[in-house]
């Protein structure tokens, strides 16, 4: 076992909780704030927050307090299976024109899109708009 040396300072010290830097909190590395990384970023990083890292602060876009929207294609109808669907009763409100259909089906929906009302009614179907919402 080696001799460890300690400065006169620190033997003062012994046994005091904080040796001489103040509150408990100070004496981190970055201040009273926080610790080390982004704790007390505000304040001490500033400059490289907001050059380096734009985003970190705040809240981006908004939340919208109304249900989104649920979208269903022209090729899913296949899939959902039957000739006479009702995609309002599924809360579905709106169809739109991706995929390729071959069979003839009877669609009642909210919103019907030109090239997916154009695509049912050349595979023989047809497509009914329903006034009514889902709630």
């Amino acid at each position: 076992m080696g001799i460890i040396m300690v400065s006169d300072r620190t033997n003062k010290m012994r046994g005091r909780k904080t040796r001489g830097y103040g509150a408990k909190k100070e004496h981190r590395g970055k201040g009273s704030a926080g610790g080390k990384g982004w704790g007390g970023s505000s304040k001490h990083n500033r400059s490289y927050v907001y050059a380096y890292e734009p985003e970190h602060f705040g809240k981006r876009g908004f939340t919208s307090l109304h249900k989104r929207n649920v979208i269903v294609n022209v090729g899913d109808l296949e899939k959902i299976g039957g000739t006479d669907i009702n995609l309002t009763e599924n809360g579905v409100d709106k169809l739109l024109g991706k995929g390729e259909i071959k069979k003839a089906v009877k669609v009642t929906v909210v919103f019907c899109s030109a090239s997916a009302k154009e695509k049912i009614e050349k595979a023989g179907g047809t497509v009914t708009v329903s006034s009514e919402t889902k709630k």
